[in-house]
């Protein structure tokens, strides 16, 4: 496949995927759709690093002149969707606001029993799986895609573009 091709597939691709990561970095801001949470400052610390909004959206859109920038947002919103599921939500337990499955087992993922520890906003912890999970595929696909976009332009600088010159 030419390189120009190359390009054409890869963007057509990476546009989706990074309107899905802004989509999801703005909904993880309010859990159970309230808005209440984010105005309290009760939002999980990893949502407001916005790796969806900055890594995986507006970096990612950036690829197109610099694709080592969209790998590096991949990057960022791949570790920041990690470190999501890892520590899990902010949530109320009890009466204290806390993040009770970070620095814990990482079983919470799979162990729906321990989900009922937080019990506010409803269901947070499905939201913010949910979420952070489609977080990590879109930006595993973009780093990915992006990645391939840089090797494809080397070879491009290095072995030239291919134009069909037709008949001469």
């Amino acid at each position: 496949m030419c390189t120009g091709k190359c390009s054409r597939c890869i963007a057509v691709a990476l546009y989706p995927l990074a309107l899905i990561s802004i989509i999801c970095n703005i909904v993880l801001f309010f859990p159970g759709g309230d808005v209440k949470y984010a105005k309290d400052g009760h939002i999980t610390e990893e949502v407001k690093y916005m790796g969806g909004l900055v890594g995986g959206g507006l970096m990612m859109f950036l690829s197109i002149a610099f694709a080592a920038v969209g790998v590096a947002g991949a990057l960022y919103s791949f570790i920041v969707a990690v470190l999501g599921l890892q520590n899990g939500p902010l949530c109320k337990v009890l009466l204290f606001w806390v993040i009770p499955f970070k620095d814990s087992d990482p079983s919470y993922l799979t162990d729906h029993g321990k989900w009922s520890l937080c019990t506010e906003p409803k269901d947070v912890v499905q939201f913010n799986v949910g979420l952070f999970a489609t977080l990590l595929a879109t930006s595993g696909l973009q780093l990915v895609l992006c990645a391939v976009q840089v090797i494809n332009g080397l070879f491009g600088c290095l072995c030239g573009t291919c134009i069909d010159k037709g008949p001469l």
